[in-house]
């Protein structure tokens, strides 16, 4: 049997509480503390911890092992009263706590993870030599004590994403992936509902509570024209960034088109109109890449320039605009394999991909036959 001595501060909260502040190298932590997994027992619930997210712990041990990494928020680990603390003066709150532990595979560690088994999982596995991890104790009574501390710590609200997706493009280190890849996308989203845009304004966000247009539907609309869309041949592959100017512009241009072609549909929230609703922001954004391709294909038009100017966008959203039923009436899709007719009550469109998927074939497969008509 062998003992760590970690420095620690002792930190009393209320008549029997105390907390202790220390920092324990990462790697070490496996060794000190278990996972308690929840299961079911014979006859009642044992542990408390779900089970490890093995991508989660993926991206934790990306982060650690990248150049200058930083985790401030403490592992929070339950011993049981095998653990000590010794105070260096006479009741002083400085000390050292004492933790038993052996390398033997059958020893029961003396403590259990209340909070942070996917850090500590990641830095279990991560190829680093040190990593100080800050860690909060304390020492319980019993299971039920421990589980207790784990249900308060995570019963709290996490922050809402649209917080995250605004504050993603301000960052500089890596992120976990869903928001890594968001980062420009929500940039682009940014100088349009904060700059001269007619968007400006609309899109709610965390700073802009009251937009109409859920910000993640314009990430999202965004993010699809950089993939594979208008706004492709303005990004840079090797960073994942690109010419933001011409991107505004464009996006600019197309969003000032719509305003004008669908003039009665424009101002009404999205419970009255499907047009900057979810389904509208993704099926015209992908008209737009459709317009924007034709554009590109098209050079022999007197004054044709790099970015479709708003007159273009005009010109070619009114050869669609007769199909549409953004805020009243009924969309007619044509019939399907069985020769059954697909309609939909305006109203009856969801922000499902089902349904975002008709409305952007409906209306890109009618915009390419009008455009072959006319050519």
């Amino acid at each position: 049997m062998s003992e760590y001595r970690v420095p620690a501060l002792r930190i009393r909260q209320g008549e029997e509480r105390q907390l202790y502040s220390l920092a324990i190298e990462g790697k070490d932590i496996s060794k000190i503390a278990a996972i308690s997994r929840i299961r079911r027992g014979e006859e009642s619930l044992v542990g408390y911890q779900r089970p490890e997210v093995r991508n989660h712990i993926r991206e934790i041990q990306r982060y650690i092992e990248s150049s200058n990494p930083m985790i401030p928020n403490p592992v929070i680990i339950a011993f049981d009263k095998r653990v000590r603390f010794e105070s260096m003066t006479a009741g002083g709150d400085m000390g050292h706590l004492v933790i038993p532990y052996s390398e033997e595979e059958d020893y029961e560690k003396p403590g259990f993870i209340v909070d942070g088994q996917q850090r500590t999982a990641a830095l279990r596995d991560a190829d680093i030599e040190s990593f100080m991890m800050p860690v909060s104790a304390f020492i319980a009574n019993d299971a039920e004590e421990q589980r207790e501390q784990f249900m308060l710590v995570n019963s709290t609200k996490p922050l809402p994403k649209t917080l995250l997706y605004e504050l993603a493009p301000h960052t500089h280190g890596r992120l976990p992936s869903d928001l890594q890849v968001r980062k420009f996308p929500s940039l682009l989203t940014q100088r349009l509902n904060f700059g001269e845009s007619p968007l400006a304004g609309r899109i709610k966000m965390a700073t802009n509570p009251d937009g109409v247009i859920a910000d993640n539907s314009m990430i999202k609309m965004i993010d699809a024209s950089l993939r594979e869309g208008a706004l492709y041949r303005f990004r840079d592959p090797a960073t994942g960034l690109g010419d933001e100017a011409k991107m505004v512009k464009l996006l600019n241009n197309f969003w000032s088109a719509v305003e004008i072609v669908f003039t009665n549909d424009w101002d009404k929230k999205p419970r009255y109109s499907r047009l900057l609703h979810g389904v509208g922001i993704m099926a015209l954004g992908s008209l737009m890449d459709e317009i924007d391709q034709v554009h590109q294909e098209y050079t022999g038009e007197p004054g044709w320039s790099e970015i479709p100017p708003m007159k273009r966008f005009v010109d070619e959203l009114n050869t669609i605009k007769p199909l549409c039923a953004w805020s009243s009436g009924v969309w007619d899709f044509g019939t399907d394999i069985d020769g059954q007719r697909i309609t939909r009550k305006w109203n009856e469109l969801q922000n499902l991909s089902k349904d975002i998927a008709l409305v952007t074939n409906y209306l890109v497969s009618n915009y390419t036959r009008t455009v072959n008509t006319n050519i």
